[in-house]
């Protein structure tokens, strides 16, 4: 049992009312109310839908799923319109990873363009051309080890602190020379998947595709890839062939924490380092904003794994999830008692997704631990709606997010049903 805490009436405050602005993001997406948050998001879906999205078979749902998720969590994360944009119709050209070209590139640009404007469909023509499995794989993630990230994640704060506050500025450090040899600041170029020829790819759009990626991932994997690509270890490196794999397999959480959150930490390194070399330009008399660079398109903080600043291990990973698949999938070897000591247990090892502590919270209430409860089940909507897309995907996220405010809700009134019929009747979330 994890050791009583005292929470002070001005943390708790601080907590509730970050969790009252994270549902007011949240919310339009939960009621279906798609004007509210941008007046012509409900006519831009209905031209996907026109075009067939809804047809297309994405992993685990359906393609026009898939477009609409990515734009919810960009938008909860506060990405720019024009990046939440490029998440609405971001494989509408076909890209790397699928063949799903609902727009001809050669003759829907001009259509796309006059949907989203001219800076979505910049980013969405890049976004289907550029070489995107290469690029953010081989060329950065595959780069880093796991520990050079987190030494390089505690080097550049302090580099950010010394330009902003000092003034003093070092192109030799260790942290800015290797991501500098990786991606200088005038961009990396690759090459154009359709036609081979050289696309240069500007450094903060590389790292506005490296946070459209963790969206991208984070919708879509399930046990199935791990499957598919023997993803055994949890670091998804794409090693394995097992095109047999039978979809959808046992709905197992998927294994990708662990390089979501590398590529979480390399685009900090990117914002960071964009930071430190504009505040080192703007100290020697230059431009305050250099739009050939895209310096226009501020790159936000998703507030996952502690806004992008925590690397997951990815043997405690795989550890974690085999816990909590055991908690709540096969009680039979030790009864409620053994699947709360492997829920806490999978938390411990990976603090960063919700449902463990939604499913310890709805174990909490059972046995009329109230406090507990609220402590878990607050915690797990917060993750919940911070993510914008649900860790264990059998069920949707807009259901656990009403589970989990009922158990919070319930926790509060130290109510819960003791009767089946009772756990049925439960639903109405005030």
């Amino acid at each position: 049992m994890p050791p009583s805490f005292t929470v002070s009436p001005c943390q708790d405050s601080e907590k509730n009312s970050y969790l009252q602005t994270l549902l007011a993001s949240a919310r339009p997406f939960l009621r279906g109310e798609l004007e509210s948050v941008d007046k012509n998001l409900p006519s831009l879906i209905s031209v996907l839908r026109s075009v067939g999205a809804g047809e297309c078979w994405h992993k685990h749902g359906s393609f026009l799923d898939h477009l609409v998720d990515i734009y919810r969590i960009l938008k909860i994360w506060k990405a720019p319109d024009s990046v939440c944009l490029c998440g609405l119709f971001h494989s509408a050209y076909s890209n790397s990873y699928v063949n799903l070209a609902i727009f001809d590139p050669n003759t829907g640009r001009d259509v796309v363009r006059n949907h989203v404007g001219e800076a979505a469909e910049r980013l969405i023509h890049l976004f289907c051309i550029v070489p995107r499995q290469p690029l953010i794989h081989d060329d950065l993630l595959f780069k880093y080890s796991d520990l050079e990230l987190v030494e390089h994640l505690k080097a550049s704060e302090l580099s950010l602190r010394n330009a902003e506050e000092k003034g003093l500025f070092n192109g030799e450090e260790s942290w800015r020379k290797k991501l500098a040899s990786l991606l200088p600041a005038s961009g990396i170029t690759v090459k154009n998947i359709k036609s081979g020829e050289d696309v240069l790819v500007p450094r903060r759009i590389v790292a506005v595709f490296l946070l459209m990626t963790m969206a991208d991932f984070s919708d879509q994997l399930f046990g199935f890839q791990d499957l598919l690509f023997e993803n055994l270890d949890g670091r998804l490196e794409f090693s394995g062939n097992n095109f047999g794999a039978l979809w959808p397999g046992d709905g197992k959480p998927g294994l990708w924490l662990n390089s979501i959150s590398r590529m979480g930490a390399i685009y900090s390194l990117i914002a960071r380092e964009e930071e430190v070399f504009i505040e080192e330009r703007k100290r020697a008399g230059g431009i305050e904003v250099d739009k050939e660079r895209d310096e226009d398109i501020e790159l936000v903080m998703a507030p996952v794994f502690e806004n992008c600043t925590k690397v997951v291990d990815a043997g405690g990973q795989v550890e974690a999830r085999n816990m909590y698949w055991e908690a709540v999938y096969d009680t039979s070897k030790g009864g409620l008692e053994r699947a709360e000591e492997l829920l806490l247990s999978s938390i411990e090892k990976n603090p960063f997704v919700g449902e463990p502590h939604v499913v310890l919270g709805q174990f909490y209430m059972t046995k009329g631990r109230f406090e507990e409860a609220e402590r878990e089940a607050e915690k797990g909507v917060r993750l919940l709606l911070e993510w914008g897309s649900p860790w264990d995907k059998r069920m949707s996220w807009e259901g656990w997010v009403a589970w989990a405010r009922i158990l919070l809700m319930k926790a509060r009134e130290k109510s819960w049903p003791q009767t089946s019929w009772g756990i049925l009747n439960l639903g109405l979330v005030k």
